[in-house]
């Protein structure tokens, strides 16, 4: 695990924009894993930039949200297909039938979550999975005790995950498709950015805490590729913090690409 520390969330996004561009120029029929919410959003605009200004083609690029709230409409403000669509998709030239988002309003939903996880081995498996990160330490909706091997199903959001969102019209979703932690596991690589003092226990719990199901990031410790991108305030709780910064500079000699330092 590379735990890269910036001193702002800007700098963060645009090392992360940097890693994706690359991971899109060397492979064009990348599978990329999107996630919502803040912690992304500065990456998105900057690849957007990229697209329009430096000619980054998406148009081989297939994509897999994490999770989608359960009796959101699509097209309803909220929905995660609409924030992703209006903060990233419309802006870039990815096509329509390579986009894949967890269809929370379907009739049958357990036959939609077999579907996603069908739909993700079909496309080869994802490349690169982009993550954020819940104040509790949850990746995608996987929340407290969440099973480390669960695949694409329905979660109950806990109370603090329901605090932390919106309401949409009249109610609060309690009910999310998300990817499992066993799925999300099985990307290539792994992009997780957080900012901010409220991500700081949950990040250090994750990266120096032990693997356990109450915090569902921290399975990421199993994983052979995970790059860490924080900027200083949710770094403010890691412990070996020295060896993370003599880690950066030795790879940045020997491979500063997989840094997006290049």
């Amino acid at each position: 695990m590379l735990v890269i520390i910036n001193q702002t969330y800007e700098q963060t996004s645009l090392q992360a924009a940097k890693i994706v561009a690359n991971q899109v120029r060397n492979n064009p029929r990348t599978v990329l894993g999107l996630a919502t919410g803040k912690s992304p959003q500065g990456l998105y605009q900057e690849l957007i930039r990229l697209h329009r200004e430096e000619g980054l083609d998406f148009s081989d690029v297939t994509t897999f949200n994490l999770d989608e709230y359960v009796g959101v409409p699509k097209d309803h403000p909220q929905s995660f297909h609409t924030q992703i669509h209006q903060t990233f998709l419309d802006h870039i030239n990815v096509k329509p039938e390579n986009v894949h988002i967890p269809e929370g309003s379907a009739k049958d939903l357990e036959k939609a979550c077999n579907g996603y996880e069908k739909a993700i081995r079909d496309a080869g498996g994802i490349d690169l999975q982009i993550l954020g990160i819940g104040r509790t330490g949850h990746i995608a909706f996987n929340e407290p005790i969440s099973s480390l091997v669960s695949r694409t199903r329905l979660k109950t959001l806990s109370k603090e995950t329901i605090l932390d969102n919106e309401k949409i019209g009249e109610g609060i979703p309690t009910v999310a498709i998300t990817m499992g932690i066993g799925t999300i596991l099985e990307a290539r690589q792994m992009l997780l950015i957080a900012s901010g003092n409220a991500k700081a226990e949950a990040i250090a719990k994750s990266i120096e805490g032990p693997l356990t199901a109450s915090v569902s990031a921290s399975a990421l410790q199993l994983h052979s590729d995970v790059r860490v991108l924080l900027d200083e305030t949710a770094a403010a709780n890691l412990t070996h913090r020295e060896y993370y910064d003599r880690v950066i500079e030795q790879t940045a000699k020997f491979s500063p690409v997989r840094l997006g330092l290049l």
